[in-house]
């Protein structure tokens, strides 16, 4: 038995709780703790020590973020502090718990954790995972391998950004029954079926919990659509997942720990990124060569 701590930072409460990675099983009761509120990077960081603490397990953490997140990086920051952007997140939370920690998408924590233990369980192909809630997440799933940061909420439906004109939120401020809010759902997976021919959709978020409302409504040509199975428990299987996926030693791109770079320097340095009209050369060559500190 592996078991690794998982925790799930959301817009209304962080919570956490130790997860069998081999079964998918919390080992204990959450702990829940409110969001800091305006979310700030310091105040966030804060509560997950708290939680790091209070279980006192040994090893590696997960953390999911509701933003992009790459090499360990917040890149995004819909709703909290702009702050995270450009975050060295992995290494904030690293330092401040004395614990290796991983961070992940909290869609794509919530599909891993759906395609591995839940409604996805045991099926090939392509399962696309949505969370429907304040926005609309997305974790894309080819044969159990994360294809990370897909960010589908942001699709544009015509004139229609599909986040603000589906989500969960988007049926509560318009009003909508059900069977309304059902056809534009149908409408937003079907654009989504003709770029990705998913095997499966996993629909998740609170609406998971009433699919009679909804379900029977949906059209769909070719994908089959089921709700989510863990609710409320997928954020932090998938975040322990991750981090068991990613225990060993870590390199990470240097960047700001409480930033004040919008894009971390390593990226922004990165060769595959950067212009290739000409090589440095000279005093710049050994400069290149140098790696600087992380700014502190």
């Amino acid at each position: 038995m592996s078991v690794i701590l998982g925790i799930d930072i959301g817009g209304s409460g962080i919570k956490g709780a130790p997860v069998d990675t081999t079964t998918g099983q919390l080992q204990t009761e959450r702990v829940r703790i409110p969001t800091p509120d305006g979310a700030r990077p310091e105040d966030v960081r804060d509560v997950v020590r708290q939680l790091v603490d209070h279980f006192a397990l040994p090893g590696a953490v997960g953390v999911t973020f509701p933003g992009i997140v790459q090499h360990g990086h917040t890149l995004s920051a819909a709703n909290v502090d702009k702050g995270w952007i450009g975050l060295d997140a992995d290494t904030l939370f690293t330092d401040a718990t004395g614990h290796d920690v991983h961070l992940i998408n909290d869609a794509d924590a919530a599909g891993l954790a759906e395609a591995r233990f839940g409604a996805g369980a045991g099926v090939p192909g392509t399962v696309l995972v949505l969370t429907f809630g304040t926005g609309i997440g997305s974790a894309l799933i080819q044969d159990g391998t994360l294809i990370p940061n897909t960010e589908l909420g942001h699709l544009w439906l015509r004139d229609k950004h599909a986040e603000t004109w589906a989500s969960d939120r988007a049926r509560e401020l318009d009003d909508l029954n059900w069977k309304q809010w059902s056809k534009r759902v149908s409408t937003y997976l079907q654009h989504l079926e003709l770029l990705f021919s998913p095997d499966l959709f996993i629909i998740g978020g609170g609406v998971s919990k009433r699919p009679e409302k909804w379900l029977p409504h949906l059209q769909l040509g070719r994908s089959r659509v089921v709700p989510a199975q863990l609710q409320n428990e997928a954020g932090i299987v998938g975040a322990a997942m991750m981090a068991a996926q990613s225990r060993g030693p870590t390199t990470r791109p240097a960047g700001p720990v409480i930033g004040q770079a919008t894009v971390p320097r390593k990226l922004r340095a990165d060769p595959t990124l950067a212009s290739k009209k000409a090589a440095p050369s000279g005093k710049a060559k050994v400069a290149a060569g140098k790696k600087a500190a992380p700014k502190r």
